[in-house]
């Protein structure tokens, strides 16, 4: 009897400890998100669109999750850096420059963390040390 008051004990605590960790998860989501909404509406909107659809044949669009994720490890870089050259989004090419958004690396990940997760994005939470590993690469 003890050893199954014991288990049932175990159990609850390890269910505890893992619903813990998602809420922790969860929340960090929604506040990089919330605050990248705001980032994207200073600093991407006017270009990207409201809803994230470009600029005719001028600026591409943030709704090909397919050009987002192959690209995922570049987006901290073009928005640091500008970007210049070609790029093909949609099978559509598009050949214009984006300046840097001068932006720190704490905003950066809170706006690609918007703009991967809106528009029919999923792809996941982008963190502060995500950008600062991805500038690495970059420079």
């Amino acid at each position: 009897m003890k050893f199954k008051a014991a288990g049932v004990i175990l159990s609850l605590l390890i269910l505890l400890i893992i619903a813990s960790c998602v809420g922790n998860e969860s929340i960090e989501f929604k506040r990089y998100y919330s605050i990248g909404a705001t980032v994207y509406q200073f600093h991407c909107q006017n270009c990207h669109g409201i809803k994230g659809e470009g600029l005719s044949a001028l600026i591409p669009p943030l709704t090909d999750s397919a050009y987002l994720r192959k690209s995922k490890l570049l987006l901290a870089c073009y928005l640091q850096s500008g970007m210049k050259g070609p790029v093909e989004v949609n099978g559509k090419k598009y050949d214009d420059s984006m300046p840097a958004a001068g932006i720190n690396n704490m905003k950066t990940a809170q706006v690609l963390t918007y703009i991967t997760n809106s528009f029919g994005n999923k792809l996941g939470l982008i963190t502060e040390e995500d950008v600062e590993r991805d500038l690495i690469k970059c420079k």
